[in-house]
């Protein structure tokens, strides 16, 4: 099939799937588009790579400079987000109670700039990765927050699974790269590189496993059929692209996903659910032990197809934290993979690299102890504020703590604790909580808050009925 036709093909299927979806709901505010196209962009590629900027680059000066057109667009969904949220009559004030530790987390990240050796570059980033929470606040503060996460992750999954398969298979010079050691091919779709593209594959099948699995005690009804049948036929996609990422992080933690969400919809679980809260922190512990008393890592490893290195993941590792930085704050927000730094790591290690590939640890690079402190807090006061949803049967409570679990195991060997990245992104979705005042807009038949539950009395849902 020409490659011409094949776009066609790919257009009118994917116009098709967003009007004429089973599952579509159209009472969604129109505002959904504007973290869809930042989500997008996201998952996939800076406007300026799609319009022809190179992928992968290896010059460090592009790491500091940035893009014109890539600031202009950036720039214009976070003053469109603002510009939506102040329609809406926004609670800040209510928002920031309700998400202490996360305003404080990133109010660190911006007083680093202060000590930063490139404070411009670094304030830059920290505005443009602040556009994240705005998007997101959009979601969570819709009229009708269950319906709006189900729709941009719906239609997120929509434009970047078959368009990722368009591209691997009719547009070979953007859906792959080649390796830069073997010259292997690297299939990587509509994202960047393969890791990127296996994260992608990740929140797509953990998704569409959870929204089956949600929609089955209703399979026999007239619309919830045909929507299940989508699901599987975009899990069979999903499943293709990830094998062919060969991402085993993704691959683990996609299982992993899965696991939680079936636990956590297993009737037995969903009359003691806080067995499964309990469970989840037992397990992470007794992971912890097991890689740094055993190094488990390494078994693990071997048993997805790699090295017990984790491929070159931990000889990084101890070059990074030989270069002795500030223990305690940090080199500023995002300023590691920067100057002379990131030219001593591409000559001791190897040269385009520009992350820790440990979210844990690319945090203390930027942030020390304090900033990875700050990000620990919080994350356990969202696992809080989750085990509660999970209990009062909210529909979300069991994607919001598949997401959270993943995002811990995710870390371990890939940075996802950054802005712009779409597991961050999409774990803050069951994480942030609206302010009272959203909440009191909210109608009954719609979920108060996306990560915790108060006091007003839930009705079912259209879609959950």
């Amino acid at each position: 099939m020409p490659s011409s036709l094949a776009l066609l093909l790919w257009f009118v299927c994917l116009v098709a799937l967003l009007r004429f979806d089973p599952a579509r709901d159209s009472r969604t505010s129109l505002a959904l588009w504007v973290p869809l196209a930042w989500m997008f962009i996201v998952a996939t590629r800076l406007p300026s790579q799609w319009f022809g900027g190179q992928v992968g680059v290896t010059a460090s000066a592009a790491f500091e400079e940035g893009n014109s057109l890539d600031r202009a667009i950036f720039v214009s969904l976070i003053i469109l987000s603002f510009i939506i949220l102040l329609m809406r009559s926004f609670n800040w004030g209510g928002f920031i109670g309700r998400n202490f530790f996360l305003a404080i987390f990133l109010l660190f990240a911006l007083t680093s700039v202060m000590w930063s050796d490139f404070p411009f570059v670094a304030f830059k980033r920290w505005f443009r990765d602040f556009g994240d929470y705005l998007v997101i606040l959009l979601v969570v503060s819709d009229p009708r927050p269950i319906e709006a996460v189900r729709t941009l992750l719906r239609r997120l999954c929509f434009l970047f699974v078959p368009l990722s398969i368009l591209l691997v298979k009719y547009f070979p010079n953007i859906g792959k790269q080649y390796e830069f050691w073997s010259g292997n091919n690297m299939f990587v779709g509509a994202a960047t590189s393969k890791n990127m593209l296996g994260v992608a594959c990740l929140v797509s099948g953990v998704y569409f496993f959870w929204d089956t699995l949600s929609r089955w005690p209703d399979r026999r009804e007239r619309r919830v059929k045909p929507a299940i049948l989508v699901n599987l036929l975009l899990i069979a996609m999903t499943l293709y692209l990830l094998n062919l990422s060969n991402s085993a992080t993704s691959k683990v933690c996609l299982a992993l996903g899965c696991l939680v969400v079936a636990a956590a919809n297993f009737r037995w679980i969903k009359r003691h659910p806080g067995i499964l809260r309990i469970s989840i922190p037992i397990v992470l512990c007794a992971y912890m032990i097991l890689q740094f008393g055993f190094g488990i890592n390494g078994e693990i490893a071997g048993m997805v197809g790699r090295n017990a290195n984790l491929t070159g993941r931990t000889d990084l590792w101890k070059v990074l934290l030989g270069m002795h930085t500030n223990a305690a704050l940090g080199t500023g927000y995002e300023s590691f993979w920067l100057g002379p730094r990131l030219a001593y790591v591409w000559q001791s290690f190897t040269t385009g690299i520009n992350e820790a590939h440990n979210g844990y640890l690319e945090v203390y690079l930027n942030l020390g102890f304090i900033g990875l402190l700050l990000l620990s807090v919080f994350l356990i006061a969202s696992y809080r504020n989750i085990g509660k949803a999970l209990s009062s049967g909210f529909s979300l409570g069991s994607l919001s703590l598949a997401l959270w679990t993943v995002l811990l195991f995710y870390n371990v060997t890939e940075s996802a604790f950054r802005g712009s990245q779409l597991m961050w992104v999409v774990f803050l979705l069951g994480a942030m909580a609206v302010s009272q005042r959203v909440q009191e807009r909210v109608p009954a038949a719609s979920a108060p808050s996306l990560a915790t539950l108060r006091t007003l009395p839930l009705q079912p849902t259209t879609l959950e009925r």
